[in-house]
């Protein structure tokens, strides 16, 4: 299938939609380097992922925009944007993210203290400027590869090149690095918050000449 069967909505969603979100979410991070290093008991990184995928995509802050790709109705991905201005989050939104991030890993008390090390260097490295970010890109395995991912992303790009704004974002992934760069992004640095734990690379894309 390709990217032009994919429906790209922002309009607000139900309960049941973002139900429906957490769960595409989970599914698409359930093998994850990071989210498998926190959590790698599978049962509980399943219900972990779908806690903090709910969060993330109901508290984006007042500057948030989710979107979500739909095939013949159905949320097949999800992107998660904050326009410039909206990081760092609002007090409210800041709190509610890591309380949803304390439930999902208080099961496994000592991947609270390794996911919070995590938390602070993904801030310390987030650019002052202000800078479109990318916090949240999945789409459900069954329809990767087939231009959901892009589809979730040409809005927004096409909204920085032509007012010269550039983005950013972070990935778990190794793997995401190539994808990304067909899209413009490039690598800015690679975190390490703990040694014995994986990596994060931080990524980011210049508007282009329009």
């Amino acid at each position: 299938m390709a990217s032009h069967d994919v429906e790209i909505s922002s309009a607000p969603l139900s309960r049941r939609e973002l139900e429906d979100v957490a769960l595409v979410s989970a599914r698409a991070f359930h093998t994850d380097p990071f989210f498998a290093y926190l959590s790698p008991g599978a049962m509980l990184r399943s219900r972990g992922l779908n806690r903090f995928s709910m969060t993330t995509a109901s508290y984006l802050g007042p500057k948030g925009l989710l979107l979500t790709a739909r095939r013949e109705g159905r949320i097949v991905g999800v992107g998660g944007w904050v326009a410039p201005g909206g990081y760092p989050y609002p007090m409210r939104e800041q709190l509610l993210q890591t309380l949803g991030a304390l439930r999902a890993l208080y099961p496994t008390p000592a991947s609270l203290v390794k996911g919070l090390k995590y938390l602070t260097a993904v801030d310390k490295a987030h650019p002052k400027e202000r800078l479109w970010y990318l916090q949240l890109l999945c789409c459900d395995p069954e329809h990767q590869r087939s231009g959901v991912g892009g589809a979730l992303q040409d809005e927004v790009l096409r909204r920085c090149d032509a007012e010269g704004i550039g983005a950013y974002l972070e990935t778990q992934n190794e793997d995401n690095l190539a994808y990304y760069r067909r899209f413009g992004w490039e690598l800015v640095d690679t975190l390490r918050p703990l040694h014995d734990g994986p990596p994060i690379w931080t990524m980011r894309r210049e508007p282009r000449a329009t």
